[in-house]
């Protein structure tokens, strides 16, 4: 009884603050779970280079935005489109997302469990493992984590067949000689992992502190070679597609098909911010809105339509476009037609020495020498009007970032040949609630203090 008086009074505290609810009152078994979304620069990463700056770190970050993310373009049918790969290669390519990833979470796999922490994608959707250490003539310096799972040691490990509903969508699936569905996933850097389609339990250690949560007869690819740019156990894609941990949850569990998170400030490297699902994924702090998901060329991506940017209130561009919300990219893409207006009305407004941009990355810089970190420095605030009538509103912290000591940056940039889609980065949403629900087909954000609400759960 005092347990659960202490549940209440904590849950009335917290819906009086302005922090997200992002782990509220569903135990583990009961329709939700949480679990930790690490930054790749935080304290608790092991990607981290403790001997720079956070300038330096924020610099290098943008730095990958720009210069490692290409969306692939050869799609058809309602999934990636698989490029033909050779015999030698077997298996399936489906052109994703390019993305130097920005996040990771732990998950435990097989009976008895084997815990590997992976890149955690919005953007795609295959949840993938390293299944073996040996490179098989693909892996490169680059590829590869500390934690290889074996299959063997595990009880509820089973492969899949060719005639599996799950081997039957991916195109161009290919067999081996025992009719086991051999897969290859390609990035649209080039990037890939080939190996043989499974089906294994998963756990999840619950972040709300209820124990862990195990989802049986997840699909997944037992990676026996990878190459690219997964320096990690492995990548659990949490995008909008079937094959997503996130559409797996809601197809094989009673946990409902939600996903949300709130992101703490990248600069507050000792905290993590909380990834939700089911139940503990919805969005209902006061001023939330919510948009529809429209039709996209690859099902993985949560794409919205943004419609108009205001500058302090005032709207200076209309123009439909349609934009990814995406964790695992940086800076934020907009269509120039969108971009262009923006960009000219900050001019007008922000009273700062414009300087050059740190290795011409960005194209509106500020010379803030001397002046408190804390400060907003005059900028206004942006607000984009998404369909359906949801308005958010971006802070400065969520528009400008300081790149190096004394220089601050916009981080809003225009869509470009080699990034030819517009994507909402997480600079953007961070000290936000953002939710997916796929069953209602909307992403829905609210303004939240993350850093707070994540010390409080």
């Amino acid at each position: 009884m005092e347990a659960t008086m202490l549940l209440f009074l904590g849950l009335i505290l917290l819906a009086g603050q302005r922090g997200c609810t992002c782990t509220a009152s569903a135990a583990a078994g009961e329709g939700g779970f949480s679990v930790d979304f690490i930054h790749r620069d935080s304290a608790r990463s092991p990607y981290r280079h403790p001997a720079l700056s956070p300038h330096a770190r924020a610099l290098a970050a943008a730095r990958r935005s720009l210069r490692g993310e290409v969306l692939g373009r050869s799609y058809s049918g309602a999934s990636p489109a698989a490029a033909p790969v050779s015999a030698a290669d077997g298996g399936v390519e489906s052109k994703i997302i390019t993305r130097s990833f920005e996040y990771l979470m732990y998950v435990n796999v097989g009976t008895p469990p084997t815990q590997l922490l992976a890149i955690a994608d919005t953007g795609s959707d295959l949840v993938w493992v390293n299944c073996s250490s040996s490179g098989g003539g693909l892996a490169d310096a680059d590829a590869g984590g500390n934690v290889v799972f074996q299959p063997t040691r595990s009880s509820t490990y089973s492969q899949l067949s060719c005639q599996s509903n799950a081997c039957q969508a991916l195109s161009q699936a290919s067999c081996d000689a025992d009719s086991e569905c051999q897969y290859q996933y390609s990035y649209g850097d080039g990037s890939r992992t080939i190996g043989v389609l499974s089906t294994e339990t998963f756990s999840f250690v619950d972040g709300g502190g209820k124990g862990q949560v195990r989802v049986p007869r997840v699909n997944f690819g037992c990676s026996t070679a990878s190459a690219g740019t997964f320096r990690s156990d492995g990548l659990v894609g949490l995008g909008a597609g079937a094959f997503s941990l996130v559409s797996q949850l809601g197809a094989t569990t009673h946990i409902d098909r939600k996903l949300s998170y709130c992101l703490i400030p990248s600069y507050d490297a000792n905290s993590s911010s909380t990834l939700n699902f089911g139940s503990r994924a919805v969005v209902s702090e006061p001023g939330a809105a919510s948009t529809p998901l429209v039709p996209s060329d690859v099902d993985s991506y949560y794409t919205v339509a943004l419609e108009s940017v205001a500058v302090g209130g005032q709207e200076v561009a209309t123009h439909d476009s349609r934009i990814i919300v995406d964790s695992g990219t940086t800076l934020t893409f907009l269509d120039p037609a969108l971009l262009g207006p923006l960009v000219t009305e900050l001019e007008r407004r922000i009273k700062l020495q414009r300087v050059q941009p740190p290795e011409q990355l960005l194209q509106l810089c500020y010379d803030v020498q001397g002046k408190s970190e804390t400060d907003n420095f005059g900028i206004p605030d942006v607000t984009l009007r998404f369909g359906g009538g949801a308005a958010v509103t971006l802070r400065p912290e969520n528009t400008f970032s300081l790149l190096q000591e004394g220089t601050l940056c916009l981080v809003l940039v225009p869509v470009s040949e080699s990034q030819p889609v517009s994507i909402l980065g997480n600079i953007a949403q961070q000290n936000f609630h953002v939710g997916y629900d796929l069953d209602a087909r909307t992403v829905t954000f609210a303004a939240a203090d993350c850093a707070r609400s994540s010390a409080s759960s």
